[in-house]
């Protein structure tokens, strides 16, 4: 003879699973360096690939101070940027009119811990290693004479951090719900 099967009682609530609370800020150390330097990145693609994007040509007595400022980069550690193949225009114009709209809207995910900003941030990431990262860096490095950085060192300088830490947020996105971890 079998028993009947038993039913929890009828008071009793289901158990419903909850996401695990996001964490403030202040436990979040790799999300302030994260306001820094994406800020600054910010500024940096207004300054720098916004010329390089519409085309400007970066010549010395320009009345454009941000064309000035390019040309003074450009003139001494990047004879690639400073010939603006087309290509190059249109990787400039995505991180300055593209990218810097990702920015702002990184930033204010993570004042507000919008989780939801981890797949937008994965894509980012791979897009600028693999779109940008790879193909200025190859020319910088393996291209041409007339191409190559005179100095990488200030080239690596400049540049670098545009690889490191959209590595470091690809990372930090690696799962969901990012701001409920520390890292």
């Amino acid at each position: 003879m079998s028993e009947a099967p038993t039913s929890a009682a009828p008071d009793a609530a289901p158990v419903v699973a909850q996401k695990p609370a996001n964490l403030p800020l202040s436990k979040r150390p790799f999300d302030i360096v994260f306001l820094v330097i994406f800020a600054v990145f910010i500024v940096t693609c207004i300054i720098s690939d916004s010329v390089e994007g519409l085309g400007l040509d970066q010549v010395k007595d320009s009345p454009n101070l941000l064309v000035q400022w390019n040309y003074w980069y450009a003139s001494n550690f990047d004879p690639l940027y400073q010939s603006h193949p087309v290509w190059l225009r249109f990787i400039s114009g995505t991180s300055a009119f593209v990218y810097v709209a990702f920015y702002v809207l990184l930033i204010i995910a993570i004042l507000r811990k919008w989780n939801w900003i981890q797949l937008p941030s994965v894509i980012y990431a791979t897009m600028i290693i693999s779109l940008t990262g790879i193909p200025i860096f190859g020319v910088e490095f393996f291209g041409s004479a007339a191409e190559r950085t005179p100095n990488p060192a200030v080239f690596l300088a400049f540049n670098l951090p545009y690889i490191v830490f959209p590595l470091l947020l690809l990372i930090r996105m690696r799962k969901p719900l990012p701001f409920t971890r520390r890292f």
